[in-house]
């Protein structure tokens, strides 16, 4: 509940400024204009058949940058080989902005869910790499020497020791990447889409709709805490050993 305090007054203060005046409808509607938009599109179901479409491009989007992210990262974290194959490609790749690319997978995948799909894909894959690397390399080395003289052998380290001390930075990669996935839907969804919440938002655009635009983007941003609050309660079922410092 003390998480909301923040949202609650900044929307207090956004319908103080419309009922003055202050703000005009024009520029941006109202908080209750708004509502009542969300309601409309809710009761015709046009706004819950766009929420579940984007929702399923970024699942899947999500599942082939975790699965790509993630193997990449244990190749070149746990071997040296690897980095010296892999870590350098991602690190140049990844100064690449990825909205750069929608030419040319365009070009490469066409026009249908393919392309959408591959956008949210490689925005999911940086962050995680990156993440999920910087963990494996931060493991102390006083716990690598310490599984050794107990006798473990390299998977038992790996599997006991690497990736339990590896899991924070995964896991803080995991919600950077899914910040970044609703990003990339936004790009995404302008490539010729036909349903989903930026194809809401295009329509809106053209009809010059503020109202219909600010409802997606609330939905953008309510999916997105959405994501956020599963992999806080992800990090307290698998991190529940580690104690942190949560605030005074």
């Amino acid at each position: 509940m003390r998480r909301t305090t923040g949202p609650l007054l900044l929307l207090a203060v956004w319908q103080l400024l419309s009922a003055t005046g202050t703000l005009p409808p024009e520029i941006l509607a109202s908080p209750g204009t708004i509502a009542g938009v969300a309601r409309d599109l809710l009761a015709d179901g046009s706004l819950t058949g766009a929420m579940g479409v984007s929702v399923q491009r970024v699942a899947v989007g999500l599942l082939f940058g975790a699965v790509i992210g993630i193997t990449l990262a244990l190749l070149s974290g746990l071997f040296r080989i690897g980095e010296d194959l892999v870590d350098a490609g991602m690190q140049m790749l990844r100064t690449v902005p990825f909205v750069g690319l929608i030419p040319l997978f365009i070009i490469w995948f066409g026009i249908g869910e393919a392309p959408k799909i591959a956008i949210i894909t490689l925005g999911v894959v940086f962050p995680l790499y990156l993440n999920a690397y910087a963990g494996i390399r931060g493991v102390d080395s006083q716990l690598i020497e310490a599984g050794q003289s107990l006798g473990l052998s390299r998977r038992g380290l790996v599997r006991h020791v690497v990736l339990p001390g590896a899991l924070p930075g995964a896991l803080t990669g995991l919600r950077y990447s899914l910040g970044v996935a609703w990003l990339a839907l936004v790009f995404a969804e302008q490539v010729n889409a036909d349903a989903g919440i930026g194809f809401l938002m295009m329509q809106a655009r053209d009809f010059l709709r503020t109202d219909v635009i600010v409802v997606c983007l609330v939905v953008y941003a309510f999916l997105g805490l959405l994501a956020d609050l599963a992999v806080r309660l992800l990090e307290r079922l698998l991190l529940h050993w580690r104690p942190t410092f949560t605030g005074q």
